[in-house]
């Protein structure tokens, strides 16, 4: 395998699990807890397609706190600046999915692969992420952040996407070399848009379901992280 392949990770949804915070809505919310914190997670999504749509940008940290109140108060519950200051900081601290930890031990043993983080997230918010809580202990196996911060927009904003080919340094002749891995289809079909190549994390094995376009397909599926370094490898056998 050739030595200029980088593996871009998405952090929320793949390499965290957002379910996580249910436990820390349930000190303060109780038995609706689950709920909400489904909630938050499709508000905090559909915040940032919006905001692509009208062409305005508030930075995650803002969108994801915004969601918070928008999903508490639709189960009734107002939250106190305190409580959601709280969550906020909680939220920095998701649980990594299980597949996580092999897959990274085994991505940092191969040296022709760069591995990066591609976010939503500020850049604040993933370095909190991976120096606090289940990630810490895998922080050196990202050589860099990348946050859509820089360019105003979210994904599955085309932007988004060249702005990670521009800070791992590949051309657009080069696109091919960058792997998002994502299991969030809508980030694997801006990944496949804008030319990349994607693997989608199918942890529920479903199978692929989204048909935004027929051309937007995964380039592989997998059911594991521990699962990408093969699959890469086989892609470009």
């Amino acid at each position: 395998m050739a030595a200029n392949i980088v593996v871009a990770f998405d952090l929320y949804g793949t390499l965290l699990s957002t379910d996580s915070i249910a436990e820390h809505l349930g000190k303060c919310l109780g038995s609706c807890a689950p709920s909400v914190s489904s909630l938050w997670r499709r508000y905090q999504l559909e915040y940032t397609w919006r905001l692509n749509s009208m062409e305005k940008f508030e930075d995650f940290e803002t969108v994801t706190r915004n969601a918070l109140r928008h999903a508490a108060a639709e189960h009734g519950q107002q939250l106190s600046n305190s409580t959601i200051e709280d969550l906020m900081n909680a939220y920095n601290e998701l649980h990594t999915f299980p597949d996580v930890g092999p897959a990274l031990n085994r991505i940092t043993n191969e040296q022709n692969i760069q591995s990066v983080i591609f976010s939503n997230g500020t850049t604040e918010m993933i370095a909190k992420s991976v120096q606090s809580g289940d990630l810490s202990q895998h922080a050196t196996s990202f050589s860099s952040f990348v946050s859509v911060d820089a360019v105003r927009k979210y994904k599955p904003s085309p932007s988004t996407y060249e702005h990670l080919a521009q800070v791992v340094g590949k051309t657009p002749m080069q696109l091919g070399d960058i792997w998002l891995i994502s299991a969030n289809p809508f980030d694997v079909a801006g990944a496949r848009n804008a030319g990349l190549n994607a693997i989608w994390i199918d942890r529920a094995a479903k199978g692929w379901q989204d048909s935004v376009s027929i051309d937007l397909k995964p380039t592989a599926i997998v059911h594991s992280l521990e699962q990408i370094v093969t699959e890469i490898t086989t892609q470009r056998a």
